[in-house]
């Protein structure tokens, strides 16, 4: 049986929202927010993180099927670079708020901060995926959705690896930027190589 809670607050309307790609070089980054039904159950249900990929895209239909409301959003790399990684964060919980139907009473939100939504009320909770069923199964549709994107993008640009990195700076990718250049997903605010790297050129 999940160790995760079902609710916050019994009887309120909650939404659990989590986001997936801020450390990442290239590509958005993506929220999900998910209202789950007062009989939720699922035993394999966990913070993404704990999962593997296999069991991460089996959960994703059940929980689409199952949830009372989901919204998926994504915030591209061009409007990271313009209003921060931070604030992009935010506004992608926002905009995959916005596409819940019913619109819920209060937000659990994965974290220690947030930009308030209009008239709901939130909870900011540190490691609240790994306590939340509702926040884990968010962390869930906000992780599947970016891989399948950043999978599509390594059939135009292989040269990154991005098929098995998902854009985040491990030595492949960040050794394709050295010899290949940045491409047009890539994040030009944030540090693309390494100091190592950086240190080769005069």
């Amino acid at each position: 049986m999940s160790s995760l809670l079902l609710f916050k607050t019994k009887n309120d309307i909650e939404a659990g929202c989590d986001e997936a790609g801020r450390g990442c070089l290239a590509g958005p980054v993506v929220a999900a927010a998910v209202i789950l039904p007062a009989d939720f159950k699922n035993d394999m249900l966990d913070d993404s993180k704990k999962l593997t990929e296999a069991k991460r895209r089996a959960l994703r239909p059940i929980i689409e099927r199952e949830a009372l409301a989901f919204g998926v959003a994504f915030v591209d790399e061009v409007e990271i670079d313009q209003i921060n990684i931070l604030n992009a964060s935010f506004a992608a919980m926002h905009r995959a708020v916005d596409q819940l139907k019913p619109r819920p009473n209060s937000l659990l939100i994965d974290g220690n901060r947030f930009n308030p939504y209009p008239n709901i009320s939130h909870d900011c909770i540190i490691k609240g995926d790994g306590k939340y069923l509702s926040i884990a199964a968010a962390s869930i549709l906000a992780k599947t959705y970016r891989d399948e994107f950043m999978e599509k993008l390594d059939l135009e640009f292989p040269m990154y690896d991005w098929k098995n990195n998902k854009g985040y700076p491990t030595p492949k990718h960040r050794a394709g930027i050295l010899a290949h250049g940045s491409c047009r997903y890539h994040r030009k605010t944030f540090t693309l190589l390494s100091p190592e790297q950086l240190s080769l050129f005069p």
